[in-house]
Order: C-alpha cells, then structure tokens, then sequence
C-alpha cells in the first residue's frame, strides 16, 4: 500500500524510532510546563512572579541556542544529545522530587524550571540535525513538515493530558512523566551506533562557527526576514501564553483542566494553522491584483487582498 507523500520520512528507521521518541518528550515537556504554571498560582499568585516561569522557560533558548547550535557541530552528536537527555531527566526527578516532598517554593521552581529549559535548548539543534541524517535528502523538506505537524500535535495533547494528570495526582505527578519521559530519547540515542564518517578538514572552532552562523543570518534576507516575524510575532504572543493561569484561576475561578484544555487549544491553532496555511498562502496568490513581479507596485493596503476574498478564492 502507497503511503502518502507526507508520511514517506517514517520508511526510515533510525527517524521514525527519533521521531516517536521525540513525540514522547514534546508530550513530557508540555506536562512540566503547564504543570510548573499551575502550582505557581499557588505558590506566588502574583502577576510578574507567574509569568517568570515562561520566561525561565523560553530565556535559554534565547542564551544558549546559537553556542548549542555550534557545538553541535564540532562534538560527537549522539553523544551530546545522551548528555543533554540524562540532564534533563536528572533536573525534571529533581523537580519532582521536591514537589513531592512539599519543600517547592517559587525560587526552586524557577530554578529548574530555567535548568530544564537549558537542557531543551541545548539538545534540540543537535537533535534535528540526526534527524536530518537519518533519511536521503530528498525527503528533508517532508522531515521538517512531519517534525512541525508531531510538535503542533503534542502541543495539543500535552497541556490537555497535563490539566487532567494535575487534578488527579497533582504538578508533582505530572513532573515524573516528564523525567521518564526523557527515557525515550536516551534508548534511541544508546542503541544507535552512528557510522563514522572520514573527514579531512579541521574541527571548527566555538567562536568561529558562532561567527558563520550570525553572518549567515545577517545576510540571507529569507532567514533575516523569518526572524523578525518570529521576533514580532512571539514578543506580543507570549504574553497570553504568560499569564493564562492566574486569568484561569482568579478570573475564570476555574481549575487545572480548564487550563490545560486551554493550552491545548492552542496546539490544536497550530495544527489547524499547519495544515490550512499553504491553501490559504495560494489563495491570497491568487487575489493579489499585483502577482506579477514586472506589475507595478500599488500601496500594502490596494494589493492585500482581505481575508473574505482569500476565503472565497479558495472555498467559493
């Protein structure tokens, strides 16, 4: 039976078996997260201090990724990713430890919370550049869509399962699936034996490399462009993401599951957006007066078609 072309990635072994294990601790990493915004309603219910744990879970990609990224470059990956796996599973037991033992306080909380976040932005260059290893280049760009499509999904079903778990056994329990969760990697990664590969060339240097990356970023106008939506678009939506569990619990007066369903949501936005957005990026194609790049040009507001027109290109 013919699969479908999306789906062609998972014909590779090495990166299905990276693939679902990923999947296990996308899911472990957002039952930390909403467990950690939960119980901090609790444990300082004021704004600032709430929406600190976002930031001590997003701060390290911002200090870490781009030396990670390096790094990942000049050491023995697998290697690496084992670290980086024990680490967070070793910080995420901690984390559990200590809200078991009624001992937590928001000081520890965001501690390892920011610990844990380290790990994550430490291991996920190094990990998707094995990913890409694991499969011919020609179905990269299906690698790259499945890998968004599974991480949507967990955020999905992640914060869901996450409010249900924390009514039942508490942000300690949901603290525990995410170390074990941890596991999955780490099997993956030990009985993968990667083939070493003759290179002639010199290590790169740290620095160095770091230095290539910024210049490569800087003037590639597609990826310098990315970057500043990103940067627009995650400085506003962050915010909402930051403080949903003190709305939850004093304005809604509603519970961990509330919350978790609502995060949830989310995840099934980015689904939803994911697999909508190239029909939709075809439709407004196809309503711009101006497609032509020799078409004069006309001012943002007479060439962006509205979104009824996209609708109805599309939809009829």
């Amino acid at each position: 039976m013919k699969i479908p072309a999306a789906l062609t990635p998972l014909r590779h072994p090495l990166f299905r078996m990276i693939w679902l294990a990923n999947l296990v601790a996308w899911v472990g990493f957002w039952m930390q997260n909403t467990g950690a915004g939960w119980l901090m309603t609790s444990l300082a219910p004021d704004a600032f201090t709430v929406s600190l744990v976002q930031a001590a879970t997003i701060l390290p990609v911002f200090l870490f990724a781009l030396p990670a990224g390096a790094l990942a470059d000049t050491v023995d990956r697998r290697i690496f990713i084992l670290g980086t796996q024990f680490w967070l599973l070793l910080m995420g037991a901690i984390l559990a430890l200590i809200t078991y033992s009624g001992t937590i306080n928001a000081g520890w909380l965001l501690l390892l919370t920011f610990a844990i976040g380290t790990g994550g932005a430490i291991n996920n260059p190094a990990l998707g550049s094995v990913m890409a290893e694991a499969l011919p280049r020609r179905d990269l760009v299906q690698a790259i869509a499945l890998n968004g499509v599974g991480f949507n999904l967990t955020r999905a079903i992640g914060p869901a399962l996450a409010g249900f778990i924390v009514v039942v056994g508490g942000p300690a329990f949901a603290f525990s699936l995410n170390a074990v969760s941890y596991i999955a990697v780490i099997v993956v990664m030990w009985r993968w034996h990667k083939r070493a590969k003759p290179n002639s060339l010199p290590r790169e240097h740290l620095l160095a490399a770091m230095r290539a990356g910024l210049r490569f970023a800087r003037y590639t106008p597609v990826m310098r462009a990315s970057m500043m939506r990103s940067a627009a678009f995650f400085f506003a939506a962050a915010a909402p993401w930051a403080m949903l569990p003190l709305v939850v619990k004093q304005q809604l007066q509603m519970g961990a599951a509330t919350y978790g369903g609502l995060l949830g949501m989310m995840g099934v936005g980015g689904v939803t957006a994911g697999i909508c957005s190239r029909n939709c990026a075809h439709a407004c194609r196809a309503a711009m007066p101006y497609s032509s790049p020799r078409s004069p040009p006309a001012p943002a507001w007479h060439s962006w078609p509205s979104p009824r027109t996209c609708w109805s290109q599309r939809w009829g």
